[in-house]
This record gives structure tokens, C-alpha cells and sequence, in this order.
């Protein structure tokens, strides 16, 4: 039977199984690799698919800024917020020797927010030499100092010299010049400006030791 099939094929038997056994090994050497799906950074993977997900993270990137900013996350704080968060305690202000501008206002009073840019230059122009102290009327904590300085409208100045008295109110909105005014004469120990609204309070003389100060920065 070897024979038949040698004949028949044409190749020894021997040779024939050697034969065999190479065309075997060049099928497997030869075959295909098996096929993976493409990954998120294949280059196989549809470009439409990568820009759809870019353009989403981007579309995302805007949203979230927009509701930051949309919450006041990108707006600076208004000159009347400013200048209360960075205002001394009041027990602070009479006690370290400087004269003190103390204002009496409220979040939603339009006088007030008008006197707030000129009250900040003042601040700054003025500091070290000048307090500005600002009292929410709509903070609870503040009530004492409301009743004492008998606070019946905003916006309220009151007027302490370098000692801590009480030498001065003004009722009702100020202009930028009648501030000025009113801080020069503190500076200098002089006489305060004849302005309307204005009364000497010279004879008032608060003991403010008597009751605990809370610090401006919070609104009620």
C-alpha cells in the first residue's frame, strides 16, 4: 500500500510525511491574526466619532462656564459689598486712634449704592488716615448701634474724631464733594463743613465697651 501511494503521488512515502508536515506549519505561519475592535484612540475608529465627542466636552466646557458666570462667579464685587466685607468692627474703628466714617445703609437702597463708589475712593485714598466702617441696618447683630444712633433712615453717617466721640451726623445721601468735605474736616480736627442734613453731635458720646461688636462683614 506504501508503494501504491508513493507511486500514485509520485514522492517516497518518507518524503511525502516531511512535505506534509511543512505545508502544515507554512498554513499556521501564514494565517491572519485574529481581529480586535478598534480602541477609543485607534486610528480605526470613524473620525466623526472622535469630533462628536470633542465637540460635547467643549459644548460642556461652555455651559459651565456660563452658569458660573451667571451665578456672579465672573463679576466683581459691587463697590458697596467691597467696602463692607473690608471694613473694621466698630469697637476696632473708635479705639485705634484714627478718626472713623461710619455709614448706616442697606443692600437694597438706591442713595446707598450711589454714595458707594465715592465712599471707596475715599477708603482708599484715605487709608491709614480714615475708617470707613459700613453697618447693614438689615443685620440683626447690628441693633444695638441702631437704636443708639437712633438710625430711622438710610443712608446715615455718623461722625466719631480720632478719640472714638461722636462729634457729627448726616441724614440722606451725600455727594462726592460734601464726603470729601466731611473726611478733611475729621482728618484735620477741624470743624466740620455747614451742610444741610448735618447736626453736631458733640454731646453724644456712646460707651460701645458695653455691648459686644460683631464684625460688618456678615449680612443679615
Amino acid at each position: 500500500m506504501e508503494g501504491d501511494a508513493a507511486l500514485h503521488t509520485g514522492w517516497p512515502a518518507g518524503l511525502q510525511a516531511n512535505q506534509s508536515e511543512k505545508t502544515g506549519r507554512l498554513l499556521i505561519r501564514h494565517q491572519a491574526p485574529p481581529l480586535s475592535a478598534p480602541t477609543p484612540d485607534s486610528p480605526d475608529q470613524p473620525l466623526l466619532g472622535r469630533r462628536a465627542r470633542m465637540l460635547l466636552a467643549a459644548l460642556g466646557a461652555v455651559l459651565a462656564l456660563a452658569l458660573f458666570a451667571l451665578r456672579g462667579g465672573l463679576q466683581p464685587a459691587a463697590p458697596l459689598e467691597k467696602l463692607a466685607r473690608q471694613s473694621l468692627d466698630l469697637s476696632v474703628a473708635l479705639g485705634d486712634g484714627r478718626p472713623t466714617l461710619v455709614e448706616f445703609y442697606a443692600d437694597w437702597c438706591e442713595a446707598c449704592q450711589a454714595m458707594a463708589p465715592a465712599m471707596e475712593t475715599i477708603e482708599q485714598q484715605h487709608h491709614g488716615q480714615l475708617d470707613v466702617v459700613l453697618l447693614n441696618v438689615d443685620n440683626p447683630r447690628w441693633q444695638p448701634e441702631i437704636d443708639r444712633y437712633e438710625v430711622n433712615g438710610i443712608p446715615q453717617l455718623e461722625l466719631f474724631n480720632a478719640s472714638g466721640d461722636a462729634i457729627g451726623r448726616a441724614l440722606g445721601a451725600r455727594s462726592k464733594p460734601e464726603l470729601e468735605a466731611l473726611t478733611t474736616a475729621l482728618i484735620a480736627e477741624t470743624p466740620l463743613p455747614q451742610l444741610a442734613g448735618l447736626a453736631s453731635q458733640s454731646s453724644l458720646q456712646p460707651t460701645l465697651a458695653a455691648s459686644p461688636m460683631a464684625g460688618p462683614r456678615s449680612h443679615g
